[in-house]
């Protein structure tokens, strides 16, 4: 991942359109025993899934099959790419990494910009944002990685028995994934969806609307997917006034 600089002022268009289903999904065997199954979007170094490990999200010894789980976990910033493969080694067969890819709605390729600054934070301001404020403070430096589908990895890796713990902390994509989710027959294998909501304005190139997250995300409940209010506890720099969780994402 060649790290280069945008030293003009543009935005990066939607590497792909939305891809809500696709015949060619297939999902696990109908026999395989249930689990908990989460799926961590904006991985950082591991941190959200020891939140996880440490009953953060649900009882982990509740999980079906006497406490079975497993956990994928992806992480655009490549930075973080050694932190989550020794949590792969850690607990082989268990969690699986997609190290240096960015969650998405559809397969691409993507720009992702690098926050070089907030080494105390986690640089947790990487994003595929060409506006946020971490990408034009950090001077828009960027590598280009693979976008996985959201969507197809739900499809592709859980039964509608699993207990499935969904958390996305994506620095703006969200705005293209929540509506995209909402649309596909394949929600209804979430259980719990932890979003973290980002500007609007982060996500410029964007087609959503306010109104058409907030019915995006009136589906998904509609539909049976729990969304806990919800924010990691990170400092946000909006308009130049700092907020703590400013932008959690509410479930009403």
């Amino acid at each position: 991942n060649h790290l280069q600089t945008d030293d003009h002022n543009k935005t990066a268009a939607r590497p792909c359109n939305c891809e809500a289903a696709s015949p060619a999904w297939h999902a696990p065997s109908a026999d395989r025993a249930p689990k908990c199954v989460f799926i961590d979007l904006g991985a950082a170094d591991g941190n959200t899934f020891h939140k996880f490990l440490g009953d953060g999200y649900t009882n982990v010894q509740n999980c079906p099959s006497g406490g079975a789980w497993e956990a994928y976990l992806v992480e655009a910033n490549p930075w973080f790419g050694p932190s989550l493969r020794a949590l792969q080694d850690k607990y082989p067969g268990k969690v699986h990494v997609f190290s240096s890819t960015a969650a998405f709605m559809c397969a691409a390729t993507a720009s992702f910009y690098l926050d070089s600054h907030n080494h105390e934070h986690n640089y947790w301001g990487s994003s595929m944002s060409f506006n946020h404020p971490d990408a034009v403070r950090g001077g828009h430096k960027k590598v280009t990685v693979p976008t996985v589908n959201v969507i197809q990895m739900i499809r592709e890796n859980t039964v509608q028995s699993d207990s499935v713990i969904l958390k996305m902390d994506i620095e703006g994509a969200e705005w293209d994934i929540v509506p995209c989710l909402a649309s596909s027959p394949f929600a209804t294998l979430v259980d719990s969806f932890y979003l973290e909501e980002h500007p609007l304005s982060w996500n410029p190139d964007t087609p959503t609307t306010e109104a058409d997250m907030k019915k995006a995300k009136s589906k998904l409940m509609a539909r049976g997917v729990k969304m806990p209010q919800y924010f990691s506890q990170t400092l946000f720099l909006l308009n130049g006034t700092e907020a703590v969780g400013a932008n959690a994402s509410l479930s009403s």
